[in-house]
């Protein structure tokens, strides 16, 4: 009896020691977040609100970034995207791209005028810093797909007054830049048509470095973005890209990648996007081509042009495949940040959610979850300094030496 007794007070001694475990590592994640400038580097603006005045982010709504949604997870700075699909190099595609990233440039300007004591657009990181220590919260403006430059490179300092401060190469499909790591295929695209950059691809990158805006290399070929770094007389990122490694899929990078990008001085910016992070199982990718192919949602155009109604029931239909393997969670973010960390070091890693653009995990599903991913980080024994960096350190130094380069 007394061995049963003491067995059980061991039990007792035991689960109270791992709740206080559980509680000093909660309280020093708290105390950590709380510190540090927690940046997210690729957040979508959902195509419900960008193309009306409506888009209020000031109350809860059912994007999984808005105002409140940041206040509770301790999300403070956020790189709002202007994101164009690929369309045909024509004067007329062209005309139609701009005016498509002119509304959701305006979008988030009109956001963050409409909330001035509680969000504030920065450009620069010494802005980033001074907003966050007045207590609000930190809007930068991130271009995916240079698409609606059209023809030439000399609107980009246009954009960059604007506040533009990344902007991308590719992205779904080559387009007059370079190519894309995703080509359209279907829409008659070749696996390469310039071999990497084009010749006005090359002209982007040296007149992105002129004027400041730091080169992003998500969506970008594997030839391109090793030709961007060749180029490049500034660091670049990768805004939203994982682990090939660990995750095989078109926008991860490569160990040869993450050296050359460390060489460069960039970052890669690991993304919570699911199948970036843990593939699909061929069990689920069968069923989910049965559900794009029952949908008619088969090619990257047909996604695109797709109704919110549609894309709704299509995400739905897509629940099916957690009964067959879980979804990525937080834990998996953080295995790729560590293999990050061990190839490109400590200083060459940061942190994106894809957010309102396909992103979302266990534990990570919208803004107000944010605090998970550095109790993990915590947890995994990173320092407060470490931390400080994958959240925004090491993102605001590439853009800082991006802005000083330009000005010599």
């Amino acid at each position: 009896m007394k061995s049963l007794y003491l067995s059980v007070a061991a039990l007792a001694l035991s689960a109270g020691a791992a709740f206080a475990k559980s509680d000093d590592l909660d309280k020093r994640a708290h105390e950590i977040h709380d510190r540090v400038i927690a940046l997210d580097t690729h957040v979508d603006i959902a195509d419900h609100g960008y193309a009306t005045a409506a888009l209020d982010p000031g109350g809860f709504t059912k994007g999984q970034v808005d105002l409140p949604k940041m206040r509770a997870g301790g999300l403070d700075a956020i790189f709002l995207i202007v994101y164009t699909p690929q369309g045909p190099l024509t004067a007329d595609g062209f005309a139609e791209a701009r005016h498509f990233a002119t509304a959701k440039l305006n979008a988030i300007t009109r956001m963050t005028r409409a909330y001035p004591r509680d969000i504030a657009l920065a450009l620069s990181a010494s802005d980033a810093r001074s907003i966050d220590r007045s207590g609000r919260k930190v809007a930068f403006i991130g271009m995916e797909n240079p698409y609606p430059l059209g023809a030439t490179i000399e609107d980009v300092e246009t954009w960059r007054d604007a506040g533009v401060r990344y902007m991308g190469v590719t992205h779904f499909g080559h387009n007059q830049f370079g190519d894309s790591s995703n080509p359209n295929t279907e829409g008659g695209d070749p696996d390469e048509k310039y071999g990497g950059l084009s010749s006005l691809g090359r002209e982007l990158v040296a007149e992105l470095n002129r004027v400041g805006i730091m080169i992003d290399v998500s969506h970008a070929s594997r030839k391109t973005m090793m030709q961007v770094i060749e180029l490049s007389k500034a660091p670049i990122i990768a805004s939203h890209s994982s682990i090939a490694a660990l995750a095989e899929a078109p926008r991860n990078l490569d160990d040869e990648q993450l050296r050359a990008l460390a060489a460069n001085g960039g970052v890669v910016q690991i993304t919570a996007v699911d199948v970036y992070l843990k593939p699909f199982t061929q069990e689920q990718s069968d069923l989910q081509a049965k559900i794009k192919k029952e949908m008619k949602l088969e090619s990257d155009e047909a996604m695109e042009a797709a109704s919110d109604e549609v894309k709704a029931e299509y995400q739905k239909r897509m629940q099916a495949v957690w009964a067959i393997s879980p979804r990525a969670n937080v834990a998996n973010l953080v295995d790729h940040i560590d293999y990050a960390v061990k190839v490109a070091g400590i200083d060459h890693v940061g942190i994106s959610s894809d957010f309102d653009g396909g992103g979302g995990i266990d534990g990570w599903d919208d803004a107000s979850e944010t605090y998970n991913v550095t109790r993990e980080l915590v947890r995994r024994g990173y320092s407060e300094e470490d931390i400080g960096k994958i959240w925004s350190g090491n993102l605001l130094r590439v853009l800082s030496e991006v802005q000083k380069k330009a000005e010599k």
